[in-house]
């Protein structure tokens, strides 16, 4: 079964805009793991709109007990802050994201052309620490191999593309998830373990969840949205119905 990892920024997003602690995002996190979610993420970003440092060390603390049992993933771009936080909550991964000046949520994935030297030794950096490492990338073979040679673990295919065809109708979803697929074989090929993540929800997820060798998707938005009318315990439990073969409950848009 692929792994489902529930990310929470959006919950602190609808914090932050008041301030306070409300919404609790730890009370969100342990909404999820009582729904049966077996990962967290969260994607601390510098300016700290959603996620904070505190959050990432609270939920830390939260998950220390559920070692080997519910998974850590920590995105962001490896920028001094983010990497130390990393060694210090030692999460069981850490996905390394670009972050383009202004950008409202990610753009794209990390290019093929990226200093190999300088990933290498941020990926060495956090093995040390006892971190798997993936690394967010279109869905692409130079990118893949990039992510090979600097010794990632793991991909995360940037999904977006995807979800914007799977809009366009089912002929254009299934050619832009052949693409996906090949991407997946070659990723397997090299050794890279497949992660997904961006826009992926009840109805496109229906496709994707048979990606050759898929690992784990990680979603935030869609769950949250869908969360507002629904509950979150309830969404939770749709989606890890979807991805262990069921229909996953009602379409989000309807």
């Amino acid at each position: 079964m692929v792994r489902f990892s529930v990310n929470v920024n959006k919950v602190a997003t609808v914090r932050n805009s008041r301030g306070g602690r409300v919404p609790s995002v730890i009370e969100a996190v342990r909404a999820c793991l009582a729904a049966g979610a077996p990962g967290i993420t969260v994607h601390p970003r510098a300016d700290a709109r959603h996620i904070t440092p505190a959050d990432v060390r609270e939920i830390a603390a939260e998950l220390r007990p559920l070692k080997g049992s519910v998974e850590y993933n920590i995105e962001g771009d490896p920028r001094p802050d983010l990497l130390a936080l990393v060694r210090e909550t030692r999460p069981d991964q850490c996905t390394l994201v670009p972050v383009r000046p202004g950008e409202i949520t990610s753009e794209a994935g990390w290019p093929a052309d990226t200093n190999s030297r300088r990933m290498s030794g941020v990926v060495d950096d956090l093995h040390a620490a006892g971190v798997r490492v993936s690394m967010f990338v279109d869905a692409a073979p130079e990118p893949i191999r990039w992510a090979a040679n600097i010794g990632a673990d793991r991909v995360e295919l940037y999904t977006e593309p995807y979800a914007r065809a799977f809009e366009r109708g089912p002929a254009e979803a299934e050619r832009s998830f052949v693409t996906y697929a090949r991407m997946a074989e070659l990723a397997h090929s090299h050794g890279l373990g497949i992660n997904a993540g961006h826009d992926l929800d009840l109805d496109n997820l229906r496709l994707f969840r048979t990606l050759p060798y898929l690992d784990e998707v990680s979603i935030g938005h869609a769950i949250v949205s869908r969360a507002i009318f629904v509950g979150l315990d309830r969404v939770v439990r749709e989606y890890l119905d979807l991805l262990a073969g069921g229909p996953g409950g009602k379409s989000p848009h309807v």
